[in-house]
């Protein structure tokens, strides 16, 4: 897909914030600290349009960015580690799943897991309450760069499993590996 035009939209703490026209969204979830952000700058080209930290949980409100004046892709605060009380950080799941469930316009959800690392309990229960939910989703698995070609291959094959055999994307936000597949997949979800 061509982007010829990608802007900050606005950020979102309750429902009475998001947007209110019809554009379809593509939202992204995933732990904290598993690149969210970073995935989205490198689909867009654009660097520091979704903000990125190393520091877990940064991401904190639903952060709406408005793509070709047609559509929105959606960062969802990450779950998992990240230095905020519990407090918070349950305001930031429940945000996140409020949307999931009630949100008309969202065609499809991209699940960010590290290719270097297990599937948690949390990714495997966000993995089973999409499919429960028959929500549309993709599993896309983030890092690969940090792994040499062996044990990505054995780490996504675990992944895989870890999903029911689900299919999982491999995704490298510094060389831009699987840009090309994310894209087909957003693409698709737009035209259904």
């Amino acid at each position: 897909m061509k982007i010829t035009s990608a802007q900050f939209l606005k950020s979102a703490f309750q429902e009475t914030d998001w947007p209110q026209d019809a554009k379809p969204e593509i939202a992204f979830l995933g732990r904290s600290n598993v690149g969210k952000s970073s995935l989205i700058n490198s689909l867009l080209g654009v660097r520091g349009l979704a903000r990125t930290s190393n520091t877990p949980g940064r991401t904190q409100s639903l952060n709406f960015y408005l793509i070709n004046e047609w559509f929105r892709l959606v960062d969802l605060p990450g779950y998992g580690y990240a230095r905020a009380p519990m407090a918070v950080k349950a305001e930031w799941g429940i945000a996140a799943e409020n949307y999931l469930a009630k949100r008309e316009h969202l065609v499809l959800s991209i699940h960010l897991v590290d290719s270097r690392h297990e599937p948690s309990k949390q990714d495997l229960q966000l993995h089973e309450w999409l499919k429960h939910n028959q929500k549309p989703h993709l599993i896309v698995a983030t890092k690969s760069d940090k792994l040499s070609n062996n044990e990505l291959r054995k780490n996504i094959g675990r992944a895989e499993r870890a999903f029911n055999s689900a299919r999982v994307l491999v995704y490298s936000a510094t060389e831009k590996r699987g840009r090309e597949d994310v894209w087909r997949a957003i693409e698709k979800s737009l035209k259904s």
